[in-house]
């Protein structure tokens, strides 16, 4: 037993996508939401194959995203992988009835053989508050108020709950229950303080969206979170850490940075568009972004090895997850990246920091 908690294979490598429907720069044209299902199924099977750990799916209500039932995606993913991860990234807690989201996901964890998973969040776009009747006032107590009850379903099958928001439940059977003795819920974290002790306070994992700029500003936001965890109880094999963000990988610096510039420009400059505003990415802003200090994962296999490890030094996490399918990128350089990803940068990220993580592990059999 002691053996078992001292090793680790290293750092879980993983994919993530949120079903864009953003028209390719070179061609203006967009795939149909039909076609971007296949795909996405698709992605997720070539990363199983090629031995990643994860592979998550997002929550949008809108046109533009072909995306906006995880779970049922999820379920189709699963009967054409076999051992990858599979979780939503995020899920919109505020305005999800948590019975119906357990449901879901113990129903996915079944058909997946015990393979789900749930990353719980505020969301980017409040576009699903109109649409399921809720008003964004209540945002922040929502959440709250639908995590509690998220976690009180895992603990036991016959639930007695009271809460502002849903009716009340008097001993409830809630079913299914899934293989696992306890789905895995993590809470994503922008760059909110309060989320992440949010987090910490639960003993959850803790999932940091990192789409740009300077990594170090996020180092708060981790120690803040451990240091909640700490103090309501829970041991450093509890509290896990993943880092998320956009990536596109080469064979060389020059062939990732030349390829993914238009789709990522545009990309960008196609959502700020929705939400208003103006935006103009020029190559030199692009370079900037994807400097090797940065978040932005584009470069050559060896480049972003070095960059997740560099990361790994700041935070220590467990946990890796790229989006690589953005602004109307063709499936075929999605597949070329999920191949080097697995290949070439997976195998020397888990190796280096497995002896990291191990290290940390034997200190807490030590305590």
């Amino acid at each position: 037993m002691r053996e078992e908690r001292t090793t680790t294979k290293g750092m879980e490598i993983g994919l993530y996508t949120l079903g864009d429907l953003v028209p390719n720069p070179h061609t203006n044209q967009s795939v149909s939401a039909h076609q971007r299902m296949k795909e996405i199924i698709a992605a997720a099977k070539l990363a199983d194959e090629a031995g990643l750990d994860i592979f998550g799916v997002g929550e949008h209500h809108r046109l533009d995203y072909a995306a906006t039932a995880p779970p049922v995606i999820l379920a189709a993913i699963a009967q054409a992988t076999k051992n990858i991860k599979l979780t939503s990234t995020t899920t919109v807690l505020s305005t999800v009835d948590p019975v119906r989201l357990f449901e879901d996901f113990a129903t996915l964890d079944l058909i997946s053989d015990g393979r789900a998973e749930i990353i719980a969040g505020r969301g980017a776009f409040v576009e699903s508050f109109p649409l399921f009747g809720y008003d964004t006032k209540d945002y922040d107590a929502l959440f709250t108020e639908n995590l509690e009850l998220l976690l009180k379903l895992g603990e036991t099958e016959r639930v007695t709950w009271e809460g502002q928001f849903r009716s009340s439940l008097s001993d409830a059977e809630v079913a299914p229950r899934p293989i696992q003795q306890q789905l895995p819920i993590w809470i994503g974290v922008g760059g909110t303080l309060e989320s992440a002790v949010r987090a910490g306070r639960s003993g959850l994992g803790m999932a940091i969206a990192m789409l740009g700029g300077d990594p170090r500003r996020f180092q708060p936001l981790a120690e803040a979170y451990r240091e909640a965890g700490r103090q309501a109880g829970y041991n450093s094999e509890q509290l896990k850490i993943g880092i998320t963000g956009h990536g596109y990988i080469g064979r060389t610096s020059q062939q990732a940075m030349d390829e993914f510039y238009p789709y990522y420009r545009n990309y960008w400059t196609y959502f700020n568009r929705q939400r208003g505003m103006a935006f103009n990415m020029t190559r030199a802003d692009f370079e900037q972004m994807a400097s090797p200090e940065t978040a932005l994962f584009v470069g050559s296999p060896q480049q972003i090895t070095e960059k997740i490890l560099r990361q790994h030094e700041l935070f220590g996490h467990q946990r890796f997850l790229a989006q690589i399918d953005i602004g109307g990128l063709p499936y075929r350089q999605v597949a070329e990246t999920i191949e080097l990803i697995a290949s070439e940068i997976a195998p020397v990220v888990r190796r280096e920091t497995s002896k990291t993580l191990a290290s940390s592990a034997l200190e807490r059999v030590g305590t």
